[in-house]
């Protein structure tokens, strides 16, 4: 490495350090020299990236109970990735299946099941770190009320509360939006044993993971929510800002006393114990017509992609990130606990010391009293096995709860200029920018229009042959990939910074072993969401004529 990048990387963050190193001397060498500047002897320790959710959660992490990686193990990985290092970069058609294997996509021809849709299609992709990731994904349409679902969920000690959460909350969405004539319709059905119009109609790609271990369990805690609001008589106009937010905190108590009342099968991944134990945010988009709601609980994010009049794009945020960094949150924090705590609350950025987002689901070992923890961690010590931090009560434990569940709604009236819709785990706002996101996808999308046949229009052969090259040219960027999502991972991993993809870089950050991957990036799950313009614009006008 010259004297010139050395330089450069002294004035650099730790993380812009890292990336910087991979690019110019390779992960084994970027990775002696961050240990060396954190004091680490090279294979004495496990490398922690400082982006982990719990401070003290090793990284890579591995699946619930796995073991730490042996001193061996590490330095046999490393003279593994040596010897490969010296080989060509990856080709091209392995570098597209791992980019394309769990990508997804699906389009709704304008119609959502109960009225012309403002969603033309969604694409989503998921790219792992953690080893099983620890992000889900969800998208469903509401076939008993109005609107589409989309959710991202990013997971943390664990990928049990993610896979819960991501199967069951919009479920408990579809029921606080149901009116009350059709949850009494449900439950006389159920109790008469007869067939069940479905709520929701999912869009999984088919290596979503569902787990069977829990489902009557599940069934029977939504079956008593429903049955509680059948129970008030509410038949009036359901309000989406109070369905969203009684069904995040209606979910989060039913994990929190599923998992005090029935422990399940302590072999199970997904037994309820484990599940409270670990935890997850999730942002969540409620689509209906032209109301966009936002449900965010963490760190997660949702962006809006607008297109100017002059063909530029422009990033809007529509959620605020719930951690230190947010002045507000930090005061929310800090205002719900004694004044002798102000100091303790949030240390190093972290709750009590240890946690990065102030709200999630699950994390019960910051929301129960410390008496029921010590009980349950004592009687039912063979749930914890490989997880031993979760025994461990949290420093200054005074006055929890400190996590909340409860979302922060916020509500976006869609305009013409409104064309898509990104949620992502911060895996990838770690990575990029918001406005590079939005300007990623703006570029992609005209790649993919400058690809259709034009109709309609005469040219001469000079203008056919100008017109053909300027194609190529916008389309080239484009050809790759089809889906929105993948293309937003090939750049955030492989970006030369001056918006086109290095391939060596690229081929690089696919190739990292899975004991160094998470000390460059955080597992990646995105959702771009494809507005339906004409829809839109069709639904302005009609609301400035009502309002007139």
């Amino acid at each position: 490495m010259t004297a010139t990048c050395i330089s450069a990387c002294e004035s650099m963050s730790w993380k812009t350090q890292i990336l910087h190193n991979i690019q110019h001397c390779g992960p084994q060498q970027a990775i002696r020299r961050w240990r060396s500047a954190c004091h680490r002897p090279i294979g004495l320790t496990q490398p922690v990236s400082s982006n982990a959710r719990l401070c003290h959660s090793a990284v890579p992490t591995g699946s619930v109970g796995a073991a730490s990686p042996t001193v061996a193990g590490l330095l046999s990985s490393r003279r593994k990735y040596r010897a490969n290092a010296q080989t060509s970069q990856m080709p091209p058609s392995q570098i597209n299946h791992i980019l394309n294997v769990n990508e997804y996509s699906f389009s709704y021809n304008g119609y959502d099941g109960k009225s012309v849709s403002s969603v033309l299609r969604f694409d989503s992709n998921l790219l792992a770190s953690n080893s099983p990731s620890e992000d889900r994904r969800s998208v469903a349409t509401c076939l008993q009320s109005r609107g589409m679902l989309f959710g991202v969920f990013d997971g943390h000690a664990g990928h049990a509360c993610a896979q819960a959460v991501s199967e069951r909350l919009f479920y408990y969405i579809a029921v606080s939006l149901l009116p009350l004539k059709t949850l009494v319709d449900i439950e006389e059905a159920v109790e008469n044993d007869r067939p069940v119009f479905p709520m929701l109609q999912w869009h999984k790609h088919p290596n979503d993971y569902v787990s069977t271990d829990a489902g009557k369990l599940y069934f029977n805690s939504l079956r008593t929510y429903w049955q509680e609001l059948v129970d008030l008589e509410d038949d009036e106009e359901k309000d989406i800002r109070a369905a969203l937010v009684n069904a995040f905190k209606r979910l989060d108590n039913d994990i929190s006393l599923e998992a005090q009342v029935d422990f399940g099968d302590p072999f199970s991944h997904f037994t309820p114990l484990r599940v409270a134990l670990s935890g997850c945010t999730a942002c969540v988009a409620h689509v209906d017509g032209s109301d966009l709601h936002i449900a965010n609980l963490g760190d997660s994010r949702a962006v809006l992609g607008v297109q100017g009049e002059d063909g530029s794009w422009s990033a809007l945020t529509v959620s605020n990130d719930h951690n230190a960094q947010n002045p507000d949150e930090l005061q929310r924090v800090r205002s719900e606990h004694p004044p002798s705590e102000e100091k303790s609350v949030v240390k190093h950025d972290r709750l009590l010391g240890l946690l990065l987002p102030f709200r999630a689901f699950g994390d019960i070992k910051f929301k129960w009293g410390s008496e029921l923890l010590s009980r349950v961690c004592e009687t039912h010590s063979e749930v914890l096995l490989g997880n031993e931090h979760a025994k461990i009560l949290p420093p200054n434990y005074r006055t929890p709860p400190y996590l909340s569940a409860e979302p922060e709604v916020t509500h976006h009236k869609l305009r013409p200029q409104d064309k898509f819709l990104v949620l992502a785990t911060d895996g990838l706002w770690e990575l990029m920018h918001r406005q590079t996101v939005v300007e990623v996808i703006g570029d992609h999308l005209t790649g993919m229009h400058w690809q259709k046949p034009l109709s309609g229009f005469s040219f001469t052969l000079g203008q056919m042959h100008r017109l053909l090259l300027e194609r190529k040219a916008r389309a080239v960027k484009a050809l790759e990939d089809e889906n929105s999502a993948t293309h937003l991972i090939r750049h955030a991993l492989g970006s030369d910074g001056f918006g086109a993809v290095e391939p060596r870089r690229l081929s690089k950050m696919l190739s990292l072993p899975r004991e160094l991957v998470r000390m460059y990036r955080d597992d990646i799950t995105i959702i771009v969401i494809h507005l339906n313009s004409s829809v839109i614009e069709a639904n302005h006008k009609a609301n400035i004529t009502q309002d007139a």
